[in-house]
């Protein structure tokens, strides 16, 4: 247990410390792209992606920066792409919203709102038919479900018995708009625990807590054969789109962020290694080991070569008529 709970933490660090660092070099202006920040959700995404392994396969919407990393690891082609460089898979073509990277499982991301959400489903259809053992989840944010496909998909899921897991990270609010002002229900687990599907759900902060509920839905899902859909809460520390905090934009308050700051994931796991009897020592490590990987990431990628403007045709349909 306590190897499991400090492999938990160094992708809770990884993904926080990679975050952290885009916050410092984004106002140099070489990145070119928006950014959407995973700050507060990282325990959702550790903990799923972790409880998934690496045969499982993973969508996401624009904030996609904590799935993409607990998912891969790969720090190089993360910053190279965040800098448009021709090392990077994508050879800066998707930037921060569409972050792909299948030889991990990691499918690719959307940044149109719940668009995604129908082809993790048709992923799930074709490993079925495969007989693959594939599960793939998807995540999004609680603004998705207020658009008609992911209920189109969830329903057709269930009709199929789908291998797929819909992971809501439910952070209350779309955009800035919250969600008693969007919707003319009060519980979403208690509307999805009408379709024939298993429903889980959880306002932990704890990334233990967190995969061991994904562990039990997946083995749910193997054993029954139906999905899965998980309404995980947490909040979102940054602004909608960019690396600061919008606490002046009045749609809600410092104290909110307080009271869910002082649960915050990354601080609950060191606690809890430290109570497990992981040294101080041996927390530091972990942590040094993390930030050499992420600075030489971001060395590299500041040193490549940008991408050749040509480079925009390549992989990219093209009618000759």
């Amino acid at each position: 247990m306590r190897e499991l709970n400090k492999e938990l933490y160094r992708k809770l660090y990884l993904v926080r410390r990679s975050e952290e660092k885009i916050c410092i070099h984004y106002p140099e202006d070489d990145m070119k792209t928006p950014m959407h920040m995973s700050f507060g959700e990282e325990a959702v995404v550790v903990g799923v992606c972790h409880a998934l392994g690496d045969a499982g396969q993973v969508f996401g919407t624009y904030r996609s920066h904590a799935a993409f990393i607990a998912k891969t690891e790969d720090t190089d082609d993360f910053f190279a792409e965040l800098y448009a460089k021709d090392t990077s898979s994508l050879k800066g073509k998707g930037g921060s919203m569409h972050l792909c990277s299948p030889r991990y499982g990691f499918m690719g991301t959307s940044a149109i709102v719940a668009s995604h959400i129908s082809v993790a489903a048709g992923a799930a259809f074709a490993n079925k038919v495969q007989k693959n053992g594939k599960i793939v989840a998807a995540f999004f944010g609680d603004g998705a479900v207020d658009e008609g496909v992911f209920w189109e998909s969830m329903n057709a899921a269930c009709l199929m018995k789908l291998p797929v897991i819909f992971v809501c990270e439910d952070n209350g609010f779309a955009v800035h708009t919250p969600a008693a002002a969007r919707r003319g229900y009060t519980s979403l687990p208690r509307v999805i625990s009408t379709f024939d599907c298993h429903v889980f759900e959880s306002d932990s902060t704890d990334v233990e807590e967190i995969h061991s509920l994904a562990s039990e839905a997946l083995g749910r899902m193997r054993k029954e054969e139906k999905p899965c859909f998980m309404n995980l809460k947490y909040y979102r520390y940054l602004e909608h789109v960019g690396v600061n905090y919008d606490f002046e934009a009045g749609y809600r308050s410092r104290d909110e962020f307080e009271r869910w700051h002082e649960k915050d994931p990354v601080r609950v796991q060191r606690t809890k290694l430290l109570q497990l009897g992981v040294s101080e020592e041996e927390l530091l490590r972990i942590e040094a080991e993390v930030d050499a990987k992420i600075s030489r990431s971001i060395a590299l990628a500041q040193q490549a070569p940008l991408s050749h403007c040509s480079e925009v045709y390549n992989g990219v349909f093209k009618c000759d008529r």
